[in-house]
């Protein structure tokens, strides 16, 4: 206790001094006072009693004081922890390599009519965008805990498709918003869920060549399957009134019936995140979060944030907002070069534009596959889809109502059909509760037929109606 107070009264000492860059000093240096060093008294046979700042004072000592230096930053520190902000999340990755092709993309908008390399660059642009957009949320989930992290990695892993449908929108253009949706729903759950299941499990069996399946929590994976096939339910109603030219009045009551669909879906969604938040939190907790034996060996391996809650929100908004701008531009090139490449507006939409705006997600979701933690590879894999089908694609359905422009639930009967078949093949993988590397094959492999299908489709006119 003694000397706990006497390191608190040179604490105190140092911030009467106006000392706080070295208060704040890294963990791995030590703050040298100005006087004698305890062992030198020992030598010449004083005692240490009669001066309580004869010591040295480690940072870790200090306890709560540290934060108080962090509150009282000087302005050369905020600088030096800039830099050192830009080095982590900027330079820090070999992704980010592809930034200068949002910049270039913009200039060829405006130099040149070629809208292929545009829709191009715009596209590699915003691919290690989305990647570091997924890391400063994973960051930011250090703060807020494991089940508000993984909602916020949903969130913001979605970030990029939901800037795109809504400069799609602003512009009329429905069917991409729609086919970009879809093909969001179709990427997380067959492409990210795949190659987490194949990469996981080729690395488990690596570790553990007598354990063959990987295992997660069936519970969690039930209800997200069933909000997944009323999310199919709310979609294909609209298609089927459509297409049997039942509706009461046509063109119009399928549109009332998606929006009133769509805020139901709205509904049963926010309920969803009250049920995961709040009721059944420890029902639906992931399997390898009880605390294990060999605690030291986990701590060691065990990751801490890079950079602070604040940073964090910092970069988001920033990335956010430099997304934002690059997408319009991304839109805009979108049917010219489908036009220059020969290439249909629907295998653009459903299969190029999910796969960079889910680098995120899969990046993330692998990552946590090899470590052997499927709960979150499915909270970001599955969850995902969850929040684009039960959140983002009703919302954008609400926005359109509001724009004027009439976005509905009518995916066409091939777009619905395909989604319709892929949550029954998903729900069928994850019902026993286990992965291996041949569920992940046989999910890749789907997803490879999926886009053959829409290479060779036309998406049809209303005239073909």
């Amino acid at each position: 206790m003694a000397s706990w107070n006497s390191e608190l009264r040179a604490a105190v000492v140092l911030l009467l001094l106006g000392d706080f860059e070295g208060l704040a000093m890294h963990q791995s240096k030590k703050i040298e006072l100005q006087m004698v060093p305890v062992d030198d008294k020992v030598e010449h046979g004083t005692s240490n009693s009669s001066s309580p700042l004869a010591r040295k004072i480690h940072p870790s000592d200090l306890g709560p004081l540290s934060h108080v230096s962090d509150m009282l930053m000087p302005p050369k520190r905020t600088q030096n922890r800039f830099i050192q902000n830009i080095q982590i999340v900027i330079l820090g990755a070999k992704i980010n390599a592809l930034l200068p092709f949002g910049p270039l993309a913009i200039i060829l908008h405006y130099l040149t009519t070629k809208s292929g390399w545009v829709f191009f660059f715009s596209l590699v642009g915003i691919t290690p965008l989305a990647e570091r957009l997924g890391y400063a949320t994973e960051q930011l989930a250090f703060y807020t805990g494991p089940t508000v992290g993984g909602l916020l990695n949903a969130t913001f892993g979605n970030a990029t498709e939901m800037i795109i449908s809504l400069y799609a929108l602003k512009q009329g253009m429905i069917r991409v918003v729609q086919q970009s949706l879809l093909g969001s729903i179709l990427s997380n759950m067959l492409l990210v869920l795949g190659c987490s299941f194949f990469i996981g499990g080729l690395c488990h069996n690596k570790k553990d060549p007598f354990s063959k399946d990987q295992v997660f929590n069936k519970a969690s994976a039930v209800v997200n399957s069933g909000l997944l096939l009323m999310a199919v339910m709310g979609i294909m109603f609209p298609a089927v009134l459509h297409f049997t030219h039942s509706e009461v009045h046509f063109g119009k009551s399928e549109l009332a019936l998606s929006r009133f669909s769509s805020c139901i879906m709205l509904l049963a969604y926010a309920g969803y995140l009250y049920f995961q938040l709040k009721s059944q939190h420890s029902q639906y907790r992931p399997i390898d979060e009880e605390v294990p034996e060999n605690t030291e060996e986990d701590s060691d391996e065990e990751e801490v944030a890079e950079i602070t809650q604040w940073e964090a929100i910092g970069w988001l908004a920033g990335l956010t907002l430099w997304i934002s701008v690059i997408s319009g531009y991304l839109v805009d090139a979108i049917e010219g070069a489908s036009e220059s490449w020969n290439m249909p507006v629907a295998f653009i939409s459903v299969i190029l534009l999910p796969i960079v705006g889910n680098a995120a997600e899969h990046a993330s979701a692998i990552l946590f596959a090899t470590k052997n933690k499927l709960d979150i590879t499915l909270g970001v894999a599955i969850g995902s889809s969850t929040q684009i089908s039960m959140f983002v694609i009703p919302f954008c359905v609400v926005i359109g109502w509001i724009l004027g422009q009439p976005m509905d639930l009518n995916f066409q009967l091939f777009e619905t059909a395909t989604l319709f078949i892929t949550v029954l093949v998903v729900a069928f993988m994850l019902q026993e509760g286990t992965a291996n590397y041949f569920k992940g094959l046989m999910l890749i492999l789907c997803y490879l037929i999926v886009a053959a299908s829409f290479f060779v489709h036309v998406d049809p006119t209303a005239n073909d109606d």
